[in-house]
């Protein structure tokens, strides 16, 4: 019997109250030296303290550059195990393969397969898309990779230290991909010193930073660590001046609200936000949208530039194949790639039309191409939760 997988659609849909979270005002920060190049094993718990952030400074020149630059490759997992998926997991992987296969169109795709499946993952995706023989679990890569940063110093890889979102999945392997692949790749890898996942966190590469407190503020990662501790985490690691925080819900689904669900960046000072279709019942993701809006209005960028919000309907479910509770049916989780933006096509004709049209045009000059990813959707995430792209760097080469 397949275990059973919370998801995000668990919150989107289910009409249980709204999470509160707890939240302080208080702020405190060790001291200590800025973590570099690679830490010895056993996790963030290991890592050492933070002193003061200021953005770049802090991060010695390290910036986590926007999704919108150019890229060197994109990375892909191939879901390994029929624990997770069950009888889903053939269909995911025909996602998978059909992603793959788009980003491929724009750039390098490396996909990360067990060495046993590695041969089934080539055959599925074809010549256009690599495959190298790593260790994963499951197919996430956008929270098992790692986060990269540009800097004086060239490429390095912040490893997040995944921990099956807060233990609520099996990782033993996808908790070593970072590592593995970093060194797989010889990048210079940092311990972060904080707990949580690549979907997590959305920049706009100018020093603004997005995230929800549920999957940040939470025990579950960081234990007894503040609001304001974190920030300075995502300071003084990514480079960041300003983090706009939004409440998200804890403990309704896997991820406890991640952002990339939520809330992107199209470029500097313009934010698209998920939205409920219209004539929705209020839900937790209705309320969860509506703090967004409200923080998102009243907020300025790093640069002091208010804020434009474009809003982004979901589709209407009832037009929507297979789309059960566990459904993430969030536009928002596209994919910007080399040329191009890769969109979920959910089957909603008129909705998947409009989606197309307005990402279009907050991407200029990038081929929109849409990509059917239901059966993904289905365990509750997306394009944008299976691909990491690995900024290019001055003399990088894609192969």
């Amino acid at each position: 019997m397949a275990r059973p997988r919370p998801s995000r659609r668990s919150l989107l849909r289910s009409g249980t109250a709204l999470a509160a979270l707890a939240l302080t005002d208080a702020c405190s920060s060790g001291g200590g030296d800025e973590p570099s190049g690679p830490a010895p094993s056993g996790g963030p718990s290991g890592a050492p303290a933070f002193g003061p952030a200021s953005g770049p400074a802090a991060s010695g020149g390290r910036a986590m550059p926007a999704e919108s630059g150019p890229h060197t490759r994109t990375l892909m997992a191939w879901p390994a195990l029929e624990e997770v998926w069950g009888d889903q997991l053939p269909g995911v992987r025909q996602d998978i393969a059909g992603l793959a296969q788009a980003v491929s169109g724009f750039e390098p795709v490396v996909l990360m397969a067990r060495p046993d499946q590695a041969d089934q993952a080539r055959q599925a995706c074809g010549s256009s898309v690599e495959v190298i023989e790593l260790m994963v679990d499951d197919l996430w890569a956008r929270d098992t990779g790692p986060t990269f940063v540009t800097g004086p110093q060239g490429l390095t890889g912040v490893d997040l230290g995944f921990n099956g979102w807060g233990d609520k999945q099996t990782h033993a392997n996808d908790g070593q991909v970072a590592r593995n692949l970093l060194a797989h790749y010889g990048v210079t890898r940092v311990q972060a010193p904080i707990t949580g996942e690549g979907g997590a966190i959305e920049v706009d590469g100018e020093g603004t930073l997005m995230a929800t407190e549920s999957s940040w503020v939470n025990d579950n990662r960081n234990p007894g660590k503040t609001r304001d501790q974190i920030e300075a985490g995502f300071k003084d690691l990514l480079g960041v001046q300003k983090v706009l925080w939004f409440e998200g819900v804890a403990g309704q689904d896997i991820t406890d609200c991640h952002v990339d669900a939520l809330a992107r960046f199209a470029e500097p000072g313009t934010v698209v936000l998920h939205r409920p279709a219209a004539d929705t019942p209020p839900d937790i993701w209705s309320t969860a949208s509506d703090q967004a809006l409200q923080v998102l209005k009243s907020s300025t960028d790093a640069r002091g530039r208010s804020l434009k919000v474009v809003e982004l309907p979901e589709p209407d479910f009832d037009l929507v194949q297979g789309a059960g509770k566990n459904f993430l049916a969030s536009y928002i989780n596209y994919y910007v790639c080399n040329g191009g933006v890769i969109v979920p096509r959910f089957g909603d004709r008129t909705a998947d039309d409009n989606a197309a049209r307005i990402i279009g045009d907050l991407h200029p000059g990038r081929k929109v191409t849409q990509v059917s990813v239901n059966h993904i959707a289905g365990g509750g995430g997306g394009i944008h939760c299976a691909t990491q792209q690995q900024p290019a760097t001055a003399g990088a080469s894609p192969s």
